[in-house]
């Protein structure tokens, strides 16, 4: 029998909104929103944040729910993944499902992470990354929303923070964002934690061009349902007013 466990990285130290993870939405602390949108998906065994900060964890731990501390050194959240099942002593065979959700997804969905299971049992992917449509202009642009382009197969090609594909030639391309639901079989994790840092990793901030540098497959799964990855204060409003008319929030917070 298939295991699915969800891992939420999460730290205060945020260079672009330090202390996100414990800023309130609807008087919530943004980092529980995701620990409880995670739990209303039913296929995952357990959910467990992972934190190098002892203010998250006790924030998680007095709320109920399951924390784990991890050390302070990573830059990249794959690594904390990778640290916290190893900590946890989970046994998990190699083709058990390992889903990470960034502890700054606040719109993450129980039928977000549904569709990334049903693939990844479907089709067994090394590594799997939900990528959301943009609907604005100004945050194909932004250069703290990260884009995404891949094959007509759907194999991730490139992630930037540059807008790509360009708009100099076409009025209108497909903008996709990465989000920070990134999945991965059990064994690929183990192996992600042994690949070297990559120079357009570094240069991109962003975990999975590891992945793409070492000439290895990222399966991609498209949603048309706006995400909203909170980096800075004014992503912080927008997630909130999100929140207030999301279908899930009343699931789990009583709307005042």
């Amino acid at each position: 029998m298939n295991t699915s466990v969800c891992i939420i990285p999460a730290r205060m130290g945020s260079s672009r909104f330090p202390g996100k993870p414990l800023k309130t939405l609807l008087g919530m602390p943004l980092i529980l929103h995701i620990y409880e949108r995670c739990r209303l998906f039913h296929g995952l065994d357990r959910v467990i944040v992972a934190t190098c900060d002892e203010e998250i964890h006790q924030a998680v731990i007095r709320h109920g729910g399951e924390s784990v501390m991890t050390s302070d050194t990573h830059e990249r959240c794959t690594d904390r993944t990778e640290e916290a099942v190893k900590k946890l002593k989970l046994n998990l065979d190699d083709d058990d499902f390992v889903l990470m959700v960034q502890g700054d997804e606040a719109l993450v969905s129980p039928a977000m992470l549904s569709k990334m299971s049903d693939i990844y049992f479907r089709d067994k992917p090394q590594a799997i990354n939900l990528v959301s449509r943009l609907h604005r202009i100004e945050d194909h642009d932004d250069p703290n929303t990260v884009k995404a382009v891949c094959t007509p197969e759907g194999k991730a090609l490139y992630f930037s923070r540059s807008p790509i594909p360009s708009r100099a030639r076409v009025r209108t391309v497909p903008m996709f964002q990465q989000t920070g639901v990134i999945g991965f079989s059990s064994a690929f994790l183990q192996k992600f934690s042994t690949l070297e840092p990559t120079p357009l990793e570094i240069l991109e901030s962003v975990d999975m061009m590891r992945v793409i540098e070492h000439g290895l497959d990222i399966q991609l799964v498209k949603t048309d349902i706006e995400t909203i990855g909170v980096d800075t204060p004014n992503d912080l409003r927008r997630a909130e007013k999100a929140l207030r008319k999301d279908p899930f929030t009343s699931a789990y917070l009583e709307l005042k």
